[in-house]
């Protein structure tokens, strides 16, 4: 339900399947140190999250990291380690996650989909993106 996709020892991506689910409380599934921290809550009825705010403080960000939540479709998700080489895909499904964290992504939609993508800001294309071309059909390797 939990996938880690690591590439010399660096972790690309984290994927979580939609019908991941946990008996109670509150799972995080990224590193207490990641730049971006997503996780899972299931509480019962009448259960309070106490009011709070979250203070200002100054924190420096490497590498702009991606979460996108597939609400509808199938995405093919192509990996590319940092000198732009082709590694293999990875298929995701309706509900989904997957966050992107290092290496290189690109994307081909099986399924007609809607999905919600979530990254740091301000993000700014020209200084944050690096496009390069994309790997041909006929290479394309699925891995389990």
């Amino acid at each position: 339900m939990i996938e880690k996709i690591n590439y010399k020892k660096k972790l690309l991506a984290l994927i979580v399947r939609g019908k991941y689910r946990s008996k109670k409380g509150i799972t995080f599934f990224t590193p207490k140190e990641s730049t971006q921290q997503f996780g899972y809550m299931k509480h019962k009825k009448k259960y309070i999250i106490k009011p709070h705010l979250h203070k200002k403080r100054v924190t420096k960000i490497l590498y702009t990291t991606e979460v996108i939540l597939l609400l509808k479709g199938i995405l093919r998700v192509d990996f590319y380690n940092p000198r732009q080489k082709y590694l293999f895909s990875k298929i995701i499904k309706e509900k989904d996650i997957i966050m992107l964290v290092h290496g290189g992504h690109g994307f081909k939609v099986l399924k007609d989909v809607e999905m919600i993508e979530i990254k740091q800001g301000p993000y700014i294309l020209s200084k944050d993106k690096i496009k390069f071309k994309e790997i041909d059909e006929k290479k394309i390797t699925i891995k389990k």
